[in-house]
């Protein structure tokens, strides 16, 4: 094989150690029922109620010390099994010295006199954690001084538990008011876990904890400790995500789970043995192993649930970490006895159900280390319809050589390929195009084989080049046209769009009219692609919306090729290149959320990626730094070549912009020349470009994004084209690049193409009018930082040209812009009044050198001569009362973190 690219290797970063606090974020609707509450005269009690783990004391203590906030004096009381036997043991404490409780009534006058102070106004928030826990005594002292209005109570409640005298005797009435708290919703861990690590999170690594831990707070603290401490859990610099395998945990979590599970009587063992290993398992098997009795139990301590699905009713365990706790005290004999007992009542029953088969081979497989061939196959026809690629592998890795077929050899080549391992992938296809008993499984085996190469790998050439070879092998009508279409595909993901068009232009629009369905769902994917890049936005979203419909219709027969939500890719890199910069952020989510990240492992890198598009072109740098950075795990992850070096320039672009010189160093340092390949060519230029900028090099940047522009114009990626060429507008170059603006407004269709064409010209011509105009267009598409840009210009223009009450309002404009572009500095921003004063020459001169850029630098990069170069700086620091480049920069608008002399 001919092509070869070595990823690099991510560092190792650690989160907070054990005694570190998490900050409480997620529970904010919570807090504000608290306040409400609170302000209630008549409230007596808070209970926070929920399971345990969810967190119920943490936010007790938050909403204590709000109330101590507003004036109330702080009292804790833990209440524990041991004190319970003790009265007054939980509260011992806060008994004054000296009071005699012989007589109840006297003693507790005494301890509510000495609580409120000699002025009689204190006022005591008592935290109770456990409440059920709580004795009957202390219990009594909390009601009466609840009652004469000395304290009032923030309590715990652990759901699940007997209420107990405690709760009922504190809890009385209308005055208590309960804040019912449950487990985190996947949602909720995405603000919960950056808070926590200081950085963003893959949604890969989201979506295992949140497995992992099922939401539990106490079990996910322990999942991301014992993750970190053995390594698995670890940064790139910009995003954490957990390394392939089981999540490691701790001690602490273990004895957390043995302790849950230790509550279930002996008799329950065997069933929860039998879970561990094969649920969810039919009511019926579970009764073989254990009572109706023994399970009504478990239920209801929520060891396990039962599952209702149509007339069957399946049992899981209660907890996902209870099937992790029990497998790992279950012996090698133990563990084959009840598979292969499993697997006796499965085929007893008849095997009808059609996941039995995937069952029976994993058990057998699991408990032998061999199954049969031929049931090996059909299983792994079953996972890989569920995009459980690891498991396609798992199972056909158990073939023997003399045991592999045409069918076993594509799973099996399919599967490695989705996970990334592309060259074995193609030793399997090549293997798998060989054995193929008919021009069918021949076609197919190309078709597969040479997406590999090309999105996999990178190679184009020989994409294109296996893809002729069969052709030139294959007779029939359909064959030939299955390879044209694949050769459309190839060519317009591959810097060939016009050609793939034209092959593509009779492509049916109903697949079921096409010889091959999953041929055509491909093929449709590459015709919006190509659309979208050669500036037929408005025909690409057409036709990107009949093809997502038309393939959720197939989706069944489709299934184990192609997710419906990948016609939803290039969807929306049209939609953002049209100006629906919302609506593609819209697509990106709902397409997001409908797919399993762990099982359709390639659709989310590029879906990550071209979010990441969506926010840079919105102007929302932060946002579009993440979501490359997301990419780039994903893509990392599963040793995918194709997206990493256009995610890697857009990463560096956005660090650049965001003063982060040093992060967009790195990235780029990372970033190594990619295969020509010629997707949307020239953008991967686009962090060199920035971080050129970022220094103060203006002309530097603009030469190589001219650079990167010709490259997209001989590819024919006319929004590349254009995206590029604004840039260059925004970077000092308006006049170089109006004119071919203008003429790709007039090929490019949408409301972004013509707005970017009258940005440019308006920059060229430094008119406020035009200026203003540009920013209003712009603000409109959601383009903020393009429009906070033109705002910016128009008030300079207007500063210079006496018209101060305009120049304020564009000023406005620009800030309110600014606000959706959180920290991102591009030479444009620069302060109105500032900019107002310099000259072009002098503010490229002056902006270059307050990034500390050399004068000799500068003169070098524009063709002056170092006196001129000086001549202008002076005129500077004189028009803006400053002396030294530090202060240029402070006058400038240019913040420390943007300011690096270039190495």
């Amino acid at each position: 094989m001919r092509c070869e690219v070595k990823l690099p290797l991510e560092s190792v970063a650690r989160v907070p150690e054990r005694g570190a606090r998490w900050p409480l974020v997620g529970r904010e609707a919570q807090l504000e029922e608290f306040a409400t509450a609170w302000k209630d005269r008549r409230c007596r009690s808070v209970l926070v109620c929920g399971s345990a783990g969810v967190g119920k004391s943490r936010l007790a203590e938050e909403c204590l010390f709000r109330a101590v906030r507003e004036g109330w004096k702080a009292g804790r009381v833990t209440a524990t099994a041991a004190a319970a036997s003790v009265p007054l043991g939980a509260i011992a404490h806060l008994i004054p010295a000296g009071v005699d409780l012989s007589e109840p009534v006297k003693g507790f006058a005494a301890i509510a006199r000495e609580l409120v102070g000699p002025q009689g106004d204190r006022r005591w928030a008592m935290l109770v954690d456990d409440l059920n826990l709580l004795d009957a005594t202390s219990a009594v002292l909390l009601r009466q001084l609840l009652d004469a209005g000395v304290v009032r109570l923030i309590g715990t409640v652990r759901t699940g538990e007997p209420i107990g005298h405690a709760v009922e005797a504190l809890t009385g009435g209308d005055t208590t008011h309960w804040i019912d708290l449950t487990a985190f919703s996947e949602r909720q861990l995405e603000s919960v876990l950056p808070a926590v690590l200081g950085r963003s999170v893959g949604r890969r690594t989201l979506h295992e904890l949140f497995t992992a831990s099922a939401g539990n707070v106490l079990y996910l603290r322990e999942l991301v400790l014992g993750a970190s401490t053995s390594g698995a859990l670890a940064a790139d610099g910009e995003i954490w995500e957990l390394a392939e395998g089981a999540l490691p945990t701790t001690p602490k979590l273990a004895e957390l789970i043995d302790a849950r599970l230790a509550t279930a009587h002996p008799d329950a063992r065997p069933v929860l043995e039998l879970l561990a290993l094969c649920e969810p398992v039919p009511l019926a098997d579970a009764q073989a192993v254990s009572s109706l009795t023994v399970l009504a139990n478990l239920e209801a301590a929520g060891l396990v649930q039962a599952v209702i699905d149509r007339r069957r009713t399946n049992l899981t365990l209660g907890h996902p970490l209870y099937g992790e706790a029990l497998r790992a005290g279950l012996g090698t004999m133990r563990r084959r006895q009840l598979l292969l007992q499993q697997a006796d009542r499965t085929q007893a029953h008849g095997a009808r159900r059609r996941e039995d088969p995937l069952h029976l081979a994993t058990w057998h497989l699991t408990a032998t280390g061999t199954a049969d061939p031929a049931l090996l196959t059909q299983a792994a026809v079953l996972a890989r319809h569920a995009h459980d690629y690891p498991q396609v592998a798992a199972l056909l890795r158990a073939l023997s050589e003399d045991a592999r077929t045409y069918a076993s050899c594509f799973l099996y080549g399919d599967a490695l390929l989705q996970m990334g391992q592309w060259q074995r992938a193609d030793q399997l296809l090549a293997e798998a195009e060989a054995r193929a008993l008919g021009e069918s499984e021949q076609v197919a085996a190309v078709l597969l084989r040479s997406w590999n190469l090309l999105w996999m790998a990178g190679c184009s050439d020989e994409a294109l080049h296996v893809n002729d070879t069969a052709r030139n092998q294959i007779a029939s009508p359909v064959g030939q046209r299955l390879l044209t279409l694949n050769e459309a595909s190839l060519r317009a993901a591959s810097g060939q769009p016009a050609q793939g068009l034209a092959l593509l232009e009779d492509l049916e629009t109903d697949p079921r009219q096409a010889p091959d369905i999953s041929s055509w769902a491909v093929a449709s994917i590459s015709k919006t692609a190509g659309l979208a890049l050669v500036g037929r936005s408005s025909e690409a979203i057409e036709w990107a919306q009949r093809a997502y419909a038309a393939h959720l219709e197939i989706d069944e027969q489709v299934r184990g090729v192609s997710h419906p939500a990948r016609q939803l890719v290039p969807l929306i890199y049209a939609l953002a290149d049209a100006g629906q910069l919302a609506r593609a952020r819209e697509v990106s989510e709902a397409a997001l959320a409908d797919l399993d990240v762990a099982n359709a492992p390639l659709t989310p890198v590029w879906l990550a990626h071209f979010r990441g598009r969506v926010e840079w072109l919105a102007g929302d740098v932060a946002a579009a730094r993440r979501w490359y950075a997301e990419a780039i795990s994903l893509a990392r992850a599963l040793h995918q070549i194709r997206p990493l070096f256009h995610a890697w320039g857009g990463l560096a672009a956005a660090a650049a912009v965001l003063g982060d010189l040093a992060a967009a160093d790195a990235t780029l340092a990372e970033m190594q020349a990619p295969p020509s390949m010629g997707f949307y060519a020239g953008e991967e230029d686009l962090g060199h470009a920035w971080l050129w900028a970022a220094r103060g090099e203006l002309a530097q940047a603009r030469a190589v994004l001219t650079a990167a522009a010709a490259k997209a114009r001989d590819a024919g990626h006319s929004t590349s084209e254009m995206l590029l060429l604004t840039d260059i507008a925004r970077l000092g170059g308006a006049k170089d690049v109006t004119d071919r603006l203008a003429e790709l407004a007039q090929i490019c269709d949408g409301a972004f193409a013509p707005a970017r064409a009258h940005l440019a010209a308006a920059l060229a011509a430094d008119d406020p009018d035009q200026l203003q105009a540009a920013a209003d267009e712009l603000q409109a598409i959601g383009a903020h930082l393009l429009a906070a840009e033109a705002a910016t210009a128009a008030a300079t223009a207007w500063h210079r040209t006496g018209h101060p009450r305009r120049a304020t309002a564009a000023s406005n404009q620009a800030s309110t812009c600014a606000a959706h572009c959180p920290a991102a500095r591009t030479p444009l921003l620069t302060a109105p009044q500032t900019a107002a004063l310099l000259t072009k020459r002098e503010r490229e001169i002056a902006l270059a050198a307050a990034t500390g850029t050399p004068s000799k630098t500068i003169a070098s990069t524009l063709h002056l001569s170092v006196r001129t170069v000086d001549n202008h700086l002076q005129h500077a620091y004189a028009k803006l009362g400053v002396t030294t480049r530090h202060q240029l920069a402070t006058a400038l608008g240019v913040r420390p973190g943007f300011v690096k002399r270039m190495a």
